[in-house]
């Protein structure tokens, strides 16, 4: 059936901003634009006053399917994305079994099928048993349908185990994504190093351990000429380093997370086990590094690396529990925070959610251009809400910013033509 989109501000990075509907029609953006031509029969959806968007895509999930579905599903987590805007997410591999094999892509791309909501697009491991010893097949997780390979969770840290890999991904023309961790440097840390954890008593992670890795697979990125992309960047080091990385032409692109551009070690005090996660929440210089690095285009692209845990986990001691928050459903806001503080322009925050992750990733979405799949995501920039996680599609409610007053609400979202979220109809 046709959609037509009416009466509102369409934002398509690099190609449209300003006043206009689109009509969508057999799952395709058909046209963009004043005074459409409109099939009978087709459902109106009136836009005015709200951002007519390319639908949101995640380069960083992780779905818990299939092991650990207690945490996440792919159907609650393909839910939670949809109601955070997000149309398309990209799965990491670190599932039991790994995705570490053309099998367990297949099964990961039936049940996002079955679920009917995200595009979801599996990463592949990039050594088998994410064990870093011996490289997967990476070929037939390409030809599965992977769209990346990673040992998220688990760095390479071979070298020469990192160094082939990136060799057999040019081959395959795959993004090659790291966790970028001395595990040597943050063995046995849970929090960022320094006054903070000394004043709590928790053993440190040093912003060095990342600043390490961020610096050797550069150096691998220059040696073998792969595409290196750079997860959840988080210290004024790494920031630096890709900078300087581009500045030279190589292929180096990099992510980070809203809560490493809006929080800081200190939201840890009280040991508090909704701000544990890896890497850990850094310091404030360390936070207005990664601002400067998203508005100078030193960092590609906002991603959620959204990583539900159940309550009873999270309610373990400091040091006992799990790294990870679920951060689908709170992206748009914590983005649009930086517009409200001159970080970004609107139309830089929207690409950095939609149109640049899928250019990062070779994806054909994140665009309203005629022809395209029709993903769409309809948003109240100045609807303001408190993050309440009971509400949350999620499965999880592993989040620090339970009770912040936020502003801009995902209103509606559509995949390939078909409306699968309403906030007016929808709770969490």
């Amino acid at each position: 059936m046709a959609i037509h989109i009416t009466g509102g501000h369409v934002i398509d990075p690099g190609r449209f901003n300003g006043m206009a509907d689109v009509l969508i029609d057999e799952g395709r953006i058909v046209a963009v634009g004043p005074n459409l031509k409109v099939p009978a029969g087709a459902t109106k959806i009136d836009a005015k006053g709200r951002l007519v968007l390319p639908g949101f895509v995640d380069l960083h999930v992780h779905f818990r399917e299939p092991g650990f579905e207690y945490k996440e599903s792919i159907q609650s987590g393909a839910a939670a994305a949809v109601a955070g805007g997000f149309t398309s997410v990209c799965c990491m591999p670190n599932t039991n079994p790994v995705n570490d094999n053309q099998a367990i892509t297949e099964f990961m791309l039936g049940r996002a099928k079955a679920a009917g909501l995200a595009n979801v697009f599996p990463i592949g491991a990039i050594t088998k048993g994410s064990e870093g010893k011996e490289l997967a097949e990476i070929g037939d997780l390409r030809r599965a349908g992977c769209v990346a390979i990673s040992d998220d969770g688990k760095p390479v840290m071979n070298s020469l185990v990192m160094r082939r890999a990136m060799e057999y991904a040019l081959a395959f023309d795959v993004p090659v994504v790291d966790h970028c961790e001395d595990l040597h440097l943050a063995e046995g840390g849970c929090m960022n190093e320094g006054v903070v954890s000394t004043e709590l008593g928790l053993p440190g992670m040093p912003s060095a351990a990342e600043d390490v890795m961020v610096g050797r697979n550069i150096a691998l990125a220059e040696l073998t000429g792969a595409r290196l992309h750079l997860a959840h960047i988080s210290t004024e080091g790494s920031a630096r380093m890709v900078r300087e990385a581009k500045s030279r032409g190589l292929q180096v692109t990099a992510e980070a997370c809203p809560h490493h551009f809006t929080i800081t070690e200190e939201t840890v005090r009280g040991y508090n086990t909704y701000a544990k996660m890896n890497p850990p929440l850094r310091t404030g210089r360390d936070v207005q590094a990664i601002k400067d690095g998203l508005r100078d285009g030193t960092i590609d692209v906002i991603a959620t690396d959204h990583a539900p845990h159940a309550t009873q986990e999270k309610h373990l001691g400091f040091a006992e529990a799990p790294f990870g928050i679920v951060g689908l459903e709170t992206a748009l806001p914590l983005t649009f925070a930086l517009v409200e503080e001159g970080v970004l322009s609107l139309e830089a925050a929207v690409d950095k959610l939609s149109t640049a992750p899928a250019k990062v990733f070779g994806l054909a979405k994140g665009t309203l251009a005629v022809g395209a799949d029709a993903d769409v995501t309809i948003v109240d920039q100045h609807e303001q809400w408190e993050v309440d996680p009971t509400k949350f599609f999620s499965k999880s409610r592993n989040t620090p910013f339970a009770g912040w007053k936020v502003k801009g609400r995902v209103r509606v979202t559509i995949v390939g033509g078909k409306v699968v979220f309403e906030a007016d109809r929808m709770e969490g």
